[in-house]
């Protein structure tokens, strides 16, 4: 088996990460990009589970100051694992639009870029985001 998707599964896939780009502040269209049983772990180490406790999660998070930090994805590369499994490898580059006092908050500074994994499937509607983790990138 080739481990690159062929063109129409690599679009699919490309248009499906950067939907999760663009909706990132909008719970509703975020979680639909998502299998039911995906799993998150996001650039903090948090573990979400299931769609139901992403959903929670993101309520939260834009309730919060946390809705000012700003992500933007660079796909470095797909591969398949099966024909309707794939593993994307991307950067996440992270903009803390959050005001001065509370970015210097203890425990409140969040890396600049980070190490993105997505495993992502293909669906009876469509290529859903299973899983997303996140691993800081160290500047220094």
């Amino acid at each position: 088996m080739d481990i690159r998707p062929n063109a129409e599964s690599e679009a699919a896939i490309r248009t499906l990460i950067a939907e999760a780009e663009k909706y990132q502040n909008d719970t509703e269209r975020f979680i639909a990009l998502h299998s039911e049983s995906a799993i998150i772990v996001n650039i903090a180490g948090r573990r979400v589970l299931g769609k139901d406790a992403i959903h929670h999660a993101m309520t939260e998070a834009l309730a919060s100051p946390l809705a000012q930090v700003l992500t933007h994805i660079e796909i470095e590369d797909i591969r398949l694992v099966t024909p309707d499994v794939a593993i994307v490898s991307a950067t996440k580059h992270v903009s803390d639009e959050r005001d001065a006092d509370t970015r210097a908050r203890p425990g409140a500074s969040v890396p600049s870029a980070g190490s993105l994994g997505y495993v992502v499937v293909n669906e009876a509607d469509g290529w859903r985001i299973a899983s997303a983790q996140t691993t800081p990138i160290r500047t220094s």
